[in-house]
């Protein structure tokens, strides 16, 4: 783990391996006490996109360009401990990490984003959402129910516990650190084919994830936030957390799923409309996997700026 009072390794290895070349531009901007790398591409308002395990801010290479074409600031960020971002000894629990987020909003110099969350990141964007409801314009999730909903889901649904049992295996000590990083991060490679629909990601976007796992310190910062999700169900904090997340989302809602998706049945993912009070939109998309924004970008990237552009989009 990288002290925070040095300075983590971003020169050499991390930049080469995150900061990847293309029509957006890179740079770091500071919040919450932390130092964050994001890629951004255009102008307008703000639309800032969250990434997922186990991957960084270029799973949204897509939608960058997407975005600032239809008329929007389109902002990448890498989540605290992943990518380019600062890899801190602690800070991993999801109100922490939800600080992050609308902290960078607030350090871009825009007075709220529109949230686009996948995965870990779509549970950060529900839960921004929900505590600091006036930095956050729009809300749009994709294979992550509500907090609320994975939580209930992982509990009382045996085959959503069956399907999430990789959050299980995170909670071991070390050992899921060494997989993933074991021979060059093959494991990140299949989890992405395993978790992707028949559309699988190619070569070079797999070799790309596994470089980025393989900077040091990635691997414990990427599952730390699970092992918070699991380890504080019972704990005063965990309770606390859950208790919060009851306030009900107050922003207009796109959520997305992949009708394939392994790892987040279907099931657990429909019915998060429950904690929206203001237009909620449900879009499940036939064929997909875990990845949507991935497997069929243009497919995804249409929904997301269809429904931005949408001034009065339906319930």
């Amino acid at each position: 783990m990288t002290d925070p009072a040095n300075p983590p390794q971003h020169a050499s290895a991390t930049a080469s391996a995150v900061r990847i070349e293309g029509p957006w531009t890179h740079r770091d901007v500071a919040a919450n006490g932390a130092r964050f790398h994001i890629a951004e591409l255009g102008d307008g308002p703000l639309v800032l996109l969250l990434h997922g395990f186990p991957q960084f801010w270029w799973a949204w290479r897509h939608q960058l360009v997407a975005l600032a074409d239809a008329g929007f600031r389109a902002v990448a960020m890498d989540l605290r401990g992943v990518g380019g971002s600062d890899r801190t000894p602690r800070g991993y629990d999801p109100a922490n990490l939800a600080l992050d987020i609308t902290g960078v909003v607030r350090s871009l110099g825009e007075p709220d984003a529109a949230l686009v969350g996948h995965d870990l990141g779509g549970y950060l964007a529900w839960t921004a959402a929900v505590m600091r409801p006036k930095l956050v314009r729009r809300l749009a999730v994709t294979s992550m129910p509500h907090p609320r909903r994975w939580r209930s889901a992982m509990l009382r649904d045996m085959k959503q516990t069956a399907a999430g049992s990789y959050v299980w295996g995170f909670q071991r000590p070390w050992v899921p650190e060494r997989q993933l990083v074991a021979d060059d991060g093959a494991l990140v490679g299949r989890l992405m084919r395993d978790w992707s629909g028949p559309r699988l990601p190619d070569d070079e976007a797999v070799q790309t994830y596994r470089r980025a796992m393989c900077i040091p310190s990635t691997a414990h910062c990427s599952i730390e936030p699970y092992r918070w999700m699991v380890r504080s169900m019972a704990r005063p904090d965990g309770i606390q957390f859950n208790r919060r997340m009851k306030r009900p989302v107050r922003v207009p809602t796109l959520h997305v799923h992949g009708s394939l998706d392994p790892v987040m049945r279907t099931r657990s993912a429909a019915g998060s409309g429950e904690y929206v009070e203001a237009p909620y939109r449900w879009r499940l998309f036939d064929g997909l996997g875990h990845f949507p924004h991935e497997e069929d970008p243009v497919a995804f990237s249409n929904e997301l700026v269809s429904w931005l552009k949408d001034p009065e989009p339906d319930r």
